[in-house]
């Protein structure tokens, strides 16, 4: 298999770490060799983060450079924006559609861009956005946005539902399995 690589970007503090120890775990259940970076950005809660996750039959480095990704996972959409360069032609975005405000927007030295959905869409990238932090808050907490978003990765993956749950199982706390596993299936089926 040539290897597949996926970006998971976001902001400091949104759970991306979980969300790529979560992939990494499946993928590792299934035979893959797997490599999967350390955060880059500024990992206090706020900075803008990426984590690569890297999966195939042998790979020899974690890092994804641009045009390689096939998936982006983003946790808001300015840095869905910020990452596009990164994705394959044929790649997918998978993006909560949340604004986050960035350090030059709360100082007011910048505006947060309009229409960011309609210029990724624009560009010929397929997007799939949604509402992973209102599914969060269903599920019965908004630090779950992270699960809703693998949620909804799922569905371009070819592992059952029981696959995603036992990593789930083995990637969380027991006091907070049933809300990620809700979190998770409210992304994958919305």
């Amino acid at each position: 298999m040539e290897t597949k690589n996926v970006m998971i970007v976001g902001v400091g503090g949104q759970g991306s770490l979980l969300a790529s120890k979560l992939l990494g775990r499946l993928l590792l259940t299934r035979g893959y060799d797997i490599k999967v970076s350390e955060v880059h950005g500024m990992s206090q809660r706020g900075g803008s983060v990426v984590t690569y996750v890297r999966f195939g039959d042998k790979v020899y480095s974690p890092i994804i450079d641009k045009g390689e990704a096939d998936f982006i996972v983003s946790f808001e959409l300015l840095e869905a924006a910020r990452w596009t360069e990164y994705l394959k032609k044929d790649g997918r975005i998978v993006a909560n559609t949340q604004k986050i405000n960035p350090m030059p927007v709360i100082i007011g030295a910048a505006e947060y861009p309009e229409g960011i959905e309609e210029h990724i869409r624009a560009a010929g990238i397929a997007l799939d956005a949604f509402d992973a932090l209102s599914l969060a808050e269903e599920a019965g907490s908004a630090k779950a946005v992270n699960i809703a978003l693998m949620g909804r990765l799922s569905k371009y993956f070819d592992f059952s539902e029981e696959e995603w749950m036992q990593a789930i199982a083995d990637s969380v706390p027991a006091k907070f399995l049933e809300l990620n596993k809700k979190a998770f299936l409210l992304g994958r089926n919305a």
